[in-house]
C-alpha cells in the first residue's frame, strides 16, 4: 500500500479531544448544510486516496465526524476545523436516522447501541 507522507499530521502528536458529541447537531462551515453526529474518529480513517480527492483536505490528526447529512440521504466524514455548533434546534431528516438513534432529548438525539459500519 502506499503511504502518502502528509505534513500536517504528526503521528506522535495525540489527536485533539473531541468537541463536538454523538448526537449532536453541527453545521459545515464552507458547504453550510446541516448534519447530525452518528460517529466519531480521533484522528482521519479514510484512505489516502479519498483524502487526496477531499477538495479542502484539512489536518488529518484531528478528530473527524460521521454526519448524516439533514435533508438528504447523504453520509459524510468531516474534520472538527469544518464544523461548527448548530445553533437553532432542527428535527434532523435522514432516512438512517431510525436506524442510529432511538430518541432525542432537546437538542440532543439518543444513540442506540446499532454500530456504526467498520466499528464492531
Amino acid at each position: 500500500m502506499l503511504r502518502l507522507h502528509d505534513p500536517h499530521a504528526n503521528d506522535e502528536e495525540p489527536p485533539m479531544r473531541p468537541q463536538f458529541a454523538v448526537g449532536q447537531c453541527v453545521r459545515h462551515i464552507r458547504y453550510n448544510y446541516r448534519g447530525l453526529i452518528v460517529s466519531m474518529d480521533a484522528r482521519c480513517k479514510a484512505p489516502d486516496t479519498w483524502y487526496v480527492k477531499n477538495k479542502t483536505q484539512p489536518l488529518k490528526n484531528q478528530t473527524w465526524y460521521h454526519l448524516l447529512v439533514h435533508d438528504t440521504p447523504t453520509v459524510t466524514y468531516a474534520a472538527h476545523s469544518s464544523l461548527e455548533v448548530l445553533i437553532e434546534e432542527i428535527d434532523i431528516r435522514h432516512p438512517l436516522l431510525k436506524l442510529f438513534f432511538e430518541g432525542r432529548e432537546k437538542d440532543i438525539y439518543i444513540r442506540n447501541k446499532n454500530p456504526w459500519p467498520n466499528q464492531v
